[in-house]
Formats: C-alpha cells, sequence, structure tokens
C-alpha cells in the first residue's frame, strides 16, 4: 500500500512540475502559417497638432518608430537575379503609414465604435479571406468597381451587414452617399507617397476607394514575364546612373525622396546592361496625383530623429467633392480615427484608436487652433495624446451578435470608450484571434482538475482504515 502511495506522489508531483516549467508557453505564439504575428508593444501613443485658416486645415501627427525605414520595397540585383527587399513580415521591413479617418456625424456607428464597423469575416489577411476570384465575380463590385479583395465597408451598405456580398442596391447606395455615408481617409505612406508631397485620399462606404482623379502610383516597377524591373533610372537625369547602390540605401544617407523612382526620371529597363550585385531600383514608379485623389498634400518636410517620426498634412477645409471628402467648418466638431504602421506588416498588423474629436475652434479632444489665412502653423499649443492599440482580427459581425458579451450595449448605442479602455482592447484582440484554442485548453483544463480531484478522492479513499481491518505498525 505504501508503495503504490508513494508512486502516487510522486507522478503527481513529476506533473506539477513539468506545468509549472511549461506555464507561459501555451497557445498564444506566432503562427507565421496562419499570418499570425502579435507585437511586443500592443499599444503605442500617438500625439496629434491640429491648425485652420479660413481655406485649409493642417494635422501634424508624431510616433515613434525604431528606423527610418527608407530600404522598404526595393529591387536589388543579387546572384544573377532580382529581388524585392522589404516583403516578409519576418523582416521588420515596412513603410511608415499614418492614416486619418474624418466624419461630420453622418455615419453615427463610426463615431461610437471607430474602425470596428468596417472590419469584417473574409476581409483580406482576416485568416478567412474571400477569394479573388469570388470577389471579382460579383456583379457590383467585382464587375463594375474592380474591386478584387473583400475590404473594409460600412455596415448599412449591406443588406446582411456581415456578409460581404449582399449589397445594397445601387439606388441605395447612391442615396447613402448623397446623405454623407461615407467615411473620409487619408493616409500618407513613408514611400509609396511622401517622395512627391502627397498622402493617398480615399474614402469608405460599400468598399474601400481611391478618390477619382489620378493617383500618386504611376507602376508597379516588376515584370512578371521576365522576372526583372519594367523601369531603372534615366541615366541623362541621374549623373549617368541606373541604379541606386544598395548599400547607400541601407546607410541612411539618402534623402527620403530619393528612394523612389518618379515617372519623368524612369526609362525603360535595359536587360542588356552589366548589373552587379547590389544595384537597387525601386520598386515603384511614381507620379503626380490629379483631381480630387490629390487633394491631401504633406506640409513641410517630415523628420525621423530621435526615434521619433514627425508628419504634416493638409488639405482645403472644402474640396468640392461632397461625395468623397468631408467639408470642414469654421466651429465644426468632427469625429476622427487613427491607424498606424510602423515598422512592420501592412494590413491588420498595424494600430488603432478608438474615435476622438477634432474642433475648429472649439471645444474637443482635439482642438485646431485658428490661424490668419495665409499663413503657417507656428504649432505652440500642446500636443494631444491618443493612444493606439493592436486590434487583431475582430470582426463587426461577432460583435454584434450573440457571440459577444457585449452586444446588448451595442444595441443601445453605448460607445465602446464608455465600456473598454485601450490596453482592455489590445488584449482582447489577441483573445479573439485564439478564442478557438483558448476554448479547448479550458475544457482540457476544466477534465484534468476533475480527474485529479476524482483521483485524491480515490486515493483518500484507499488510506481510509476498513472496519475490522489490521493496521500496520
Amino acid at each position: 500500500m505504501r508503495r503504490w502511495m508513494y508512486g502516487c506522489v510522486v507522478v503527481f508531483f513529476a506533473l506539477l512540475t513539468a506545468a509549472w516549467l511549461t506555464h507561459g508557453r501555451g497557445i498564444i505564439r506566432n503562427d507565421p502559417a496562419r499570418g499570425i504575428e502579435i507585437p511586443a508593444e500592443r499599444t503605442v501613443p500617438l500625439q496629434v497638432k491640429a491648425a485652420f485658416d479660413g481655406q485649409r486645415i493642417w494635422v501634424r501627427y508624431r510616433w515613434p518608430t525604431p528606423k527610418r525605414n527608407i530600404e522598404v520595397d526595393m529591387l536589388r540585383h543579387e546572384g544573377g537575379k532580382w529581388i524585392r527587399e522589404g516583403q516578409a513580415k519576418s523582416e521588420g521591413d515596412y513603410e511608415d503609414r499614418v492614416a486619418m479617418m474624418i466624419d461630420d456625424g453622418s455615419v453615427p456607428e463610426f463615431g461610437r465604435y471607430g474602425a470596428y464597423v468596417m472590419a469584417n469575416v473574409r476581409m483580406w489577411s482576416s485568416g478567412d479571406d474571400g477569394g479573388e476570384e469570388e470577389v471579382a465575380a460579383h456583379p457590383y463590385l467585382g464587375a463594375k468597381k474592380g474591386q478584387r479583395e473583400v475590404g473594409k465597408y460600412l455596415p448599412s451598405t449591406r443588406q446582411r451587414p456581415g456578409d460581404w456580398s449582399t449589397v445594397v442596391p445601387e439606388p441605395e447606395l447612391a442615396r447613402l452617399r448623397a446623405a454623407g455615408y461615407f467615411v473620409d481617409l487619408w493616409q500618407w505612406h513613408m514611400n509609396r507617397t511622401n517622395p512627391i508631397g502627397k498622402a493617398d485620399d480615399g474614402v469608405i462606404a460599400e468598399a474601400r476607394y481611391s478618390d477619382t482623379g489620378r493617383g500618386v502610383l504611376f507602376s508597379t516597377n516588376w515584370d512578371n514575364k521576365a522576372g526583372q524591373p519594367r523601369w531603372m533610372l534615366d541615366p541623362k537625369k541621374s549623373g549617368g546612373r541606373r541604379a541606386l547602390a544598395w548599400s547607400e540605401v541601407t546607410s541612411g544617407k539618402l534623402a527620403d525622396a530619393d528612394t523612389y523612382l518618379r515617372q519623368e526620371d524612369a526609362v525603360a529597363f535595359d536587360a542588356a546592361q552589366a548589373w552587379k550585385d547590389g544595384d537597387t531600383i525601386p520598386r515603384r514608379v511614381m507620379r503626380p496625383s490629379e483631381g480630387s485623389a490629390g487633394d491631401v498634400t504633406v506640409h513641410g518636410t517630415p523628420t525621423w530623429a530621435n526615434g521619433l517620426r514627425d508628419v504634416t498634412l493638409t488639405r482645403a477645409l472644402n474640396t468640392g467633392h461632397p461625395d468623397e471628402d468631408k467639408a470642414m467648418l469654421d466651429k465644426g466638431v468632427y469625429t476622427i480615427a487613427f491607424g498606424l504602421h510602423r515598422t512592420t506588416d501592412g494590413s491588420r498588423f498595424h494600430y488603432v484608436s478608438l474615435p476622438a474629436t477634432l474642433g475648429l475652434d472649439r471645444e474637443a479632444q482635439i482642438n485646431a487652433v485658428n490661424i490668419p489665412t495665409g499663413e503657417a502653423p507656428k504649432w505652440e499649443q500642446p500636443w494631444s495624446d491618443v493612444t493606439l492599440f493592436f486590434p487583431g482580427r475582430i470582426a463587426w459581425a461577432t460583435l454584434s451578435s450573440a457571440k459577444h458579451a457585449g452586444s446588448k450595449y451595442i444595441d443601445k448605442g453605448v460607445p465602446v470608450k464608455f465600456r473598454h479602455s485601450e490596453k482592455q482592447l489590445s488584449h482582447y484582440s489577441v483573445e479573439a484571434v485564439f478564442a478557438d484554442e483558448i476554448f479547448r485548453q479550458w475544457v482540457s483544463t476544466l477534465v484534468s482538475g476533475l480527474a485529479l480531484i476524482a483521483g485524491f478522492g480515490l486515493a483518500l479513499n484507499l488510506l481510509l482504515p476498513r472496519p475490522g481491518a489490521q493496521h500496520e505498525l
């Protein structure tokens, strides 16, 4: 009996030791095969200032980022072939980006829940993406609008908000757009817009679109069939050079504007040249934007110093494009939300904010100061601090369904900031990614716990003296 009891004790403490040693090495981990990478920092600070005059508004952004990161999205010659730099997430190389969404109150759910209302199942990079062929075959989004992936969209543009394919009829979409049911989107890209002093100007409605006009991208500089660039530097405009040197790109000595190729400075790629290892050609060819797509411009020169990126964007208060841009007025208050990519990948691997308010010389979370018309902002006011958090892959259809315990508050229109902090949301976002694994682990722990209790009960029962039994001395 004693041997049996001692054996049980040894097994118990062995299992307890194993549990202790493996604690914290469980199911929450990066999974490249599923496109899952959890950032070490789940919240990031963003500082914002704003100013306006009788014609324009300026918004200045500052955030921490550890690298200048100009070597992203380059084509480098190595070993007789051209390879792309800055493509893999594991390299930690992707251009810095800051985005701002703006609404004038016409999208009430955005004012309460921010970008959550735009995120849904089957979205690109969501883990259950809508296939490109499936989207391309959609009679409206694919055939008419040229969409090739399920992107952001607003709930009222769908007959069933959780089903991307159920777009409401086109007359209904037109009525929604005329009523202002869209969100204005500014996006500054360190490498894809900054070299020509622009930001992407877009809109989110039944899909995410660029504004009408001509965008900044002239060409993606890659010929799939030939396996080589389409364009190279024009030697007549670059001192006889056809390419940059990889060493000068990585040294950080180049100006930001020198890292991308402009349409007017490009000529057709010459494969007959004696290309050598380290020759580097930008993978994007840029051009000046025009029309509504060119409304948002860079003010001054963005900087990176002491680990901080500092960028200012400006736009006319009223661009004259009411179906794509939210017009702003003196004393107006607007809902805004921010997105940030910093030394990481695109899509869901970024940080977002809860919705905030921007007031033009009016009390709000961020106050745009009024300056004399024609003068540049002096930025004498203090920064407004905004906390951004990692959003994970939480779909609006899930948040607004019975699967989410807080859906009853969404039904009542209670804003998310009254229920959760950014820190809480950053943890929930990770839990949501691993929800199935967490549930299985919970069941396993429950069963193991019940088995342990039963085992203890059985062991105790065996050790208790039996009536009439003789005990060992």
